[in-house]
C-alpha cells in the first residue's frame, strides 16, 4: 500500500485540512499519516481561532512518520507562521521525499486569513523551493505573481511569474473565479488547461486541500504530474456535486462519493 503525510491545520468542522486530506487518501486506496501544525476552530462559516503547534512539536512528529513508516509523497497545507514554515522546511530537506505537493494556503474559502501575511516572505524563500507542484488558487497566485488575474492567459503569466521562485511544477486554480472553473498547468516549459463542469454551488470548504491531497496520492500512486492533476481534478468535481449539503456556510464535498452509493 502507497503511503501519503499531509503536514497541515487541522479543522474542526471536518470538510478541510487535515480531516479532509485524510479523507481524500482514503478515498483514493492510500495509507493516510498527518502532522498537524495548527489547530483552527473554524466551521463553514467563519474562523474563530488559531492557535499553533510548537516548532519543536511538529518537527518531532515528522520525525516519528519518517522513522516507521516512509511515505511515498507528502501534501502540505496551511503554514501560518515563519516558524511552522522553517520546522517543515529544515524536515523536508533532511528526508527528501520523492513527492511534495505544496497547497500555499492563505486564506479560508469565506475569505478569513489562515497565514500571518508577514510570512509571505518565509514561504517564497523557504518552503515554495521544494515543490514539486504548488497549488495556488486565484487570490493566493495574485498575491505570490504581484498581478491581477482575470483570464486564463493571466493565469499563465502568474504561473510563469510563480515558477520562477523555484518551484518545479505551478498548477493555478481558477475555481469559482474563472469561467469554467479552468486550471493552468505550467512545468516551466510547457502549459496545460484543464477544465471540467463549472458546478453552481455553496458546497466548496476544504476544495483546495481535497485537491492537493488528491494530487499527493495520485502521484504516490505513480502517475505523472499531469494525469495526477487530471484525476485530481475530476475527483473534486465528483466531489462538489454529490455534496452533502451541511453547514450554514461554504459546505463541505462529499468525499467518498465514488465508494458509497447515495440513498
Amino acid at each position: 500500500m502507497k503511503k501519503v503525510l499531509t503536514i497541515a491545520g487541522s479543522d474542526c468542522s471536518g470538510g478541510a485540512g487535515v480531516q479532509a486530506d485524510l479523507k481524500t487518501m482514503a478515498a483514493h486506496g492510500v495509507f493516510g499519516m498527518s502532522v498537524i501544525v495548527s489547530v483552527v476552530a473554524e466551521n463553514t462559516a467563519r474562523v474563530i481561532d488559531i492557535q499553533d503547534i510548537s516548532p519543536k512539536m511538529i518537527e518531532e512528529q515528522i520525525d516519528a512518520v519518517f522513522e516507521d513508516i516512509v511515505p511515498d509523497a507528502v501534501k502540505i497545507g496551511m503554514l501560518s507562521s515563519p516558524a511552522c514554515m522553517q520546522a517543515v522546511a529544515g524536515k523536508l530537506r533532511q528526508y527528501q521525499p520523492q513527492h511534495i505537493v505544496i497547497d500555499p494556503v492563505m486564506f479560508a474559502k469565506n475569505g478569513d486569513p489562515l497565514m500571518e501575511p508577514a510570512s509571505v516572505g518565509t514561504l517564497i524563500g523557504c518552503v515554495l523551493p521544494h515543490a514539486e507542484i504548488l497549488t495556488p488558487n486565484i487570490p493566493e497566485a495574485q498575491y505570490l505573481a504581484d498581478m491581477q488575474i482575470r483570464t486564463p492567459a493571466d493565469m499563465e503569466e502568474a504561473a510563469r511569474r510563480i515558477h520562477a521562485k523555484g518551484c518545479k511544477n505551478v498548477l493555478v486554480k481558477g475555481g469559482k473565479n474563472m469561467a469554467g472553473a479552468v486550471d493552468v498547468l505550467y512545468d516551466g516549459e510547457t502549459f496545460r488547461r484543464y477544465e471540467l463542469e463549472q458546478i453552481d454551488t455553496s458546497s466548496t470548504h476544504g476544495t483546495g486541500c481535497t485537491l492537493s491531497s488528491a494530487i499527493a496520492s495520485n502521484l504516490a500512486l505513480g502517475y505523472s504530474v499531469p494525469e495526477a492533476v487530471e484525476r485530481a481534478k475530476a475527483y473534486v468535481t465528483d466531489a462538489i456535486r454529490h455534496a452533502p449539503g451541511l453547514g450554514h456556510g461554504c459546505g463541505p464535498l462529499n468525499h467518498f462519493c465514488r465508494i458509497f452509493p447515495e440513498e
